[in-house]
């Protein structure tokens, strides 16, 4: 009988779970991050879906795959495990990474600020772990430009009616809308609520909406969805949101399949392109602190470091910092009779046909 052993440090960002693997780089052929993504996509997906479902994950759980870096300079590559497929970037798994591989000293660590650049689809991601006493205590990371694509763009969903929505990038592309326009309150108690009329705006966005990266071709698709709306904290510039996660296969026209589960953190690169979305709008300048919240009332603190220019889209420099908590050094273990090589779901916590 043969035996596959799986290491992973699992890791908290803000709520959101993010499972960081380890020393499974051999699996993963390409000489860029754009064809390491493509690869895992095409070749990876049953081992994403292994970690992820039950019973060695569920729903709610994202991880990271750390590789070798491509460009000189950078400590590691990464590619994102997300339900939904592999994703280019992610703000929380950032965090996840960077806390898990300072504090096990797979990158050497220097007090107060460990600096580090790391490579993933989208770019090249330059970041800073504050340090106090060995312990991560605030990760910072320099994220790719972001911008908006479309702003109030008007979408007619089902039960929902027209709603103006925003099409941004933060580092994968994400449609954005009022929670208050779908009818909906973001509250923990309106989970339900909210994972519903997610579930189909984000398949009516990519059905209808088409989108590709000016620099990077391969990312040309609208990955999550984020309701906002105002935050219940003090200040200039904040706000609270919850990002839907698919759990499942969305038909539009059967109702038991609208279900998907919520970023438990503030989500970080959908922060980063609500923030090119508001300063499009003129809400939000250049060096302002803007506080997002998650459902569980933690947040994240992004800042846009200044303005560029990707294709045709004006775009922003943005920075995103937050906090990650190590919760388990694990083992997972695969044998090769096992009857669920690729994991499973299940219909009382996921979605169809996950």
């Amino acid at each position: 009988m043969s035996r596959k052993l799986i290491h992973a440090i699992d890791v908290h960002a803000a709520g959101e779970a993010g499972r960081v693997i380890i020393g499974s780089s051999l699996l993963v052929k390409g000489d860029t991050m754009a064809e390491r993504l493509a690869y895992c996509t095409e070749h990876l997906d049953d081992f994403r879906k292994l970690l992820l479902r039950e019973p060695r994950g569920y729903p709610g759980l994202c991880g990271v795959l750390v590789l070798p870096p491509i460009e000189p300079g950078s400590a590691f590559g990464m590619v994102v495990l997300e339900q939904g497929g592999f994703t280019p970037m992610s703000g929380s798994n950032t965090i996840c990474a960077v806390t898990a591989l300072v504090e096990t000293g797979a990158i050497e660590l220097t007090e107060p600020v460990t600096r580090l650049s790391f490579d993933t689809a989208a770019g090249t991601v330059h970041a800073r772990a504050e340090i106090t006493g060995g312990r991560v205590t605030g990760v910072t990371f320099d994220n790719v430009p972001a911008f908006a694509v479309a702003l109030d763009l008007p979408l007619e969903l089902p039960e929902y009616g027209t709603v103006p929505v925003d099409i941004v990038f933060g580092g994968q592309f994400f449609v954005q809308a009022r929670a208050a326009d779908l009818g909906v309150e973001l509250r923990p108690e309106a989970a339900k609520d909210l994972a519903r009329a997610g579930s189909v705006l984000r398949t009516v966005a990519q059905r209808d909406v088409p989108v590709r990266h000016p620099s990077q071709p391969g990312i040309d698709r609208i990955g999550l969805v984020m309701l906002h709306g105002p935050a219940d904290i003090d200040g200039e510039y904040t706000g609270r949101n919850t990002v839907v996660l698919p759990n499942g296969v969305v038909d539009l026209d059967d109702e038991k399949t609208w279900t998907g589960v919520l970023d438990r953190s503030p989500c970080g690169t959908g922060t980063c392109g609500r923030m090119a979305a508001k300063h499009a709008r003129g809400e939000l300048p250049v060096g302002a602190d803007f506080v997002h919240q998650s459902l569980l009332g933690t947040t994240f603190t992004g800042t846009l470091r200044g303005t560029t220019q990707v294709g045709d889209h004006p775009a922003v420099l943005p920075s995103i910092r937050g906090r990650g908590w190590i919760t388990g050094f694990n083992q997972y273990v695969l044998d090769d009779d096992d009857p669920f090589p690729a994991g499973y779901t299940v219909g009382d916590i996921w979605g169809t046909a996950g």
